[in-house]
């Protein structure tokens, strides 16, 4: 069992994350290098590699809005990041592709889990569920950022990041698995929002907000495709794998 769930893991991650690498590239990419021609210039034409694109997919897609940009000081040096181009198109690849094999095992591990009939129509609900859970609910109070936006305290934004997928995951396990827990289920998803994700007192930044409404609205497009390609390709290779 193990064996199976880790050959279909890997499988559609790896397949996943090399696809949407060439979503990425005309959609999202081209946004964030966009963006990071202001973000160390304080909206001058300037270029700061800040993160690559394939980072800007981890943080907005399974992790909270990336970090306050804050150009190095004088004769600071910067860290290193790949360069643009090839290399930077690789490490993008790379970090989709481990980000959809430990999804995939999530996905994976829950259809065998639930015990029921495994379909790919069956595996596009579970990446529904985890496109919600990791996209979806926590993008409606921390929506993908670009480099340059203004945000508040990174480890405020993680705990409530945290808190609203955990809730997600748990209030949709409530209510599709169980009978008489899917009101606490409800409750359970929607409690992060009411509390409410922290902001800056003040919002704006270096980044024209039409970018980075445009940059929201491509990234959970892309993360839709993503999960719905996981979960997809989870449900035909478990069935694949099941006399490997």
């Amino acid at each position: 069992m193990f064996r199976r769930i880790f050959l279909a893991a890997v499988a559609a991650g790896l397949i996943s994350g090399g696809l949407v690498t060439g979503v990425q590239s005309v959609t999202t990419t081209p946004l964030i290098l966009h963006a990071e021609t202001f973000e160390g210039s304080g909206g001058k034409d300037g270029h700061s590699h800040g993160a690559s694109a394939g980072d800007h997919h981890l943080r907005n897609g399974a992790k909270p809005a990336a970090p306050e940009s804050i150009a190095p000081a004088a004769g600071e040096p910067e860290g290193w990041t790949p360069a643009d181009g090839i290399e930077r198109t690789l490490y993008t690849a790379l970090a989709n592709m481990l980000l959809g094999v430990g999804f995939a095992l999530l996905i994976v591990a829950g259809m065998a889990l639930s015990g029921r009939p495994v379909t790919t129509g069956i595996g596009v609900l579970w990446g529904a569920a985890g496109f919600v859970a990791f996209t979806l609910a926590p993008g409606l109070g921390l929506p993908p950022e670009l480099p340059g936006t203004m945000a508040a305290e990174l480890g405020a934004r993680q705990l409530w990041w945290v808190c609203a997928v955990s809730g997600a995951a748990l209030g949709l396990g409530l209510m599709v698995f169980t009978e008489h827990w899917k009101g606490a289920g409800l409750l359970v998803l929607v409690l992060p929002h009411l509390v409410g994700a922290p902001h800056p007192a003040s919002m704006g930044g270096a980044v024209p907000p039409e970018l980075s409404a445009h940059f929201a609205a491509a990234s959970i497009v892309v993360s839709a495709v993503f999960w719905t390609l996981t979960g997809g390709f989870c449900a035909w290779f478990w069935r694949r794998f099941e006399t490997a």
